[in-house]
């Protein structure tokens, strides 16, 4: 039996995928469950809908990524951050992720979740460093953040 899945089901198929099941297992257990639903012209053109609204949100996602990385690579953006700094030269704390996120949201006016923001370690010393920030799978921009004194 020909069905269209409705959820992700493990083994046999990812949602809005069209197979060939047996028909037991499509009637007793994936329709009943409301994991599938038989593949009727009209569950087809509707899987094909999807697909497509899909693809174009996939696009504006991506095309939103690119525009934000223009912004963010750009010369003059500096993110600056400031620190207590003692009087050996060493910074009291850290920048973290979440930090960067803030800084860039009130200089720049920039959401951006501190998940996205890839730095492996702390900055904890005085200077400009630049940082990947992961705006999509495709997407990723530099980010040139300078601390300072404070």
């Amino acid at each position: 039996m020909k069905i269209v899945f409705l959820a992700d089901v493990k083994g046999q198929g990812k949602k809005g995928e069209v197979k060939e099941v047996p028909t037991g297992y499509a009637q007793n257990f994936l329709i009943k469950k409301n994991l599938a639903k038989p593949a009727t012209a009209a569950a087809l053109s509707e899987v094909k809908g999807q697909a497509k609204a899909k693809e174009k949100e996939e696009a504006q996602l991506l095309a939103e990524a690119k525009a934000l990385k223009t912004i963010l690579e750009k010369e003059d953006t500096i993110v600056e951050i400031g620190m207590k700094v003692g009087q050996t030269g060493h910074t009291f704390g850290a920048v973290d992720k979440s930090d960067i996120a803030k800084a860039l949201n009130i200089q720049y006016q920039v959401k951006l979740d501190k998940r996205k923001i890839q730095l492996e370690n702390k900055i904890q010393a005085l200077g400009t460093k630049d940082i990947p920030v992961k705006l999509h799978r495709d997407v990723t921009a530099i980010v040139k953040v300078r601390v300072s004194e404070a």
